[in-house]
């Protein structure tokens, strides 16, 4: 897969006879997505062309937002991989700056979609909105089409259970806890992956040794402790606890994802694993010492293997 980063990409010799694009966040991928990624493809293989997801860095939430922006589902990385194993040709993820801010929605359709990805055929929601104060809609899409030859499609929300599959309601599920809500939005069950990387080393002196990950992200869409799967470390899936907070009771200040594998001890510092989170045992406590941390994290590892061996035997 191409992954274009700027307005002054040089290599754009695919789209000498177009594109298929849709634009989006696409935070999280969940069944919404898929439905009009599943369209894209569908149409750019009709015409032999390529598709293409368009996305921007950091998101317009989290840059007219930068303290207090929606938790991210994915970090640019988690997003890249997924849309590559979608089968996706081009990832377009272009910054989101003060130019692309105050551009005008003209600005965008003439120096964005046509002059660098060369459209023929763009697919988005239907309330979709782009341009300087959102001023840019489906229908101003629909018009420049007929002007500079692209045919656009304004594709309706799916639904499921009379609300609409949003990576809003999926950010609301994880951090009440009901996973299983979010599972259903997503297609599968939340996860995230990330470099294992070197912590104070305190798991393992209690006895309990973790793989950490730096979140990476502003905010997370969901703390606390959870019965996990892990992959990424040979063929095999493997089982775990994981917590995800600041660990107050030893002072922690930054969010920090960790995670007990079961029956393993191996060197797996700089590896990438991914983090599937099955279901919630409880949420990050303050304990009063840590002879009371040890003991709750007994209880979790006891709770998370009891979970994942029902699931296994159901």
């Amino acid at each position: 897969m191409q992954v274009i980063r700027s307005l002054d990409s040089e290599d754009l010799e695919r789209f000498s006879d177009g594109s298929i694009v849709t634009i989006g966040n696409f935070d999280g991928l969940h069944l919404g997505h898929r439905m009009l990624l599943d369209d894209v493809l569908k149409q750019a293989r009709a015409a032999g062309l390529p598709a293409v997801v368009m996305c921007f860095e950091p998101t317009p939430l989290e840059f007219f937002s930068p303290q207090s922006p929606p938790a991210r589902l994915m970090r640019f990385s988690e997003k890249r991989k997924a849309l590559e194993e979608y089968g996706i040709d081009v990832f377009c993820c272009l910054d989101f700056d003060v130019q692309m801010r105050s551009g005008s929605p003209d600005w965008f359709i003439q120096e964005v979609l046509v002059k660098l990805l060369n459209v023929k055929g763009l697919i988005t929601g239907d309330q979709f909105r782009f341009g300087k104060d959102r001023a840019g809609d489906v229908e101003d899409l629909q018009k420049a089409g007929e002007k500079y030859g692209f045919q656009v499609r304004g594709m309706a929300s799916l639904e499921s259970d009379g609300t609409t599959v949003s990576s809003t309601r999926i950010r609301n599920a994880l951090s009440s806890g009901n996973l299983q809500r979010a599972a259903e939005l997503l297609g599968q069950n939340y996860r995230m992956s990330g470099e294992v990387i070197h912590g104070n080393h305190l798991g393992r002196r209690l006895g309990f040794p973790t793989a950490n990950i730096d979140p990476d992200r502003i905010h997370v869409a969901l703390v606390g402790i959870f019965a996990v799967r892990v992959t990424g470390l040979g063929d095999d899936t493997l089982e775990g606890v994981a917590a995800i907070g600041t660990r107050p009771t030893v002072g922690g200040t930054k969010m920090l994802l960790e995670v007990h594998i079961f029956d393993f001890d191996e060197d797996i510092y700089g590896r990438e694993i991914e983090v599937e989170f099955v279901e919630k045992i409880r949420d990050e406590l303050n304990f009063p010492d840590i002879d009371a941390l040890i003991e709750h994290i007994g209880n979790d590892v006891a709770a998370a293997r009891k979970i994942l061996a029902n699931l296994a035997g159901s």
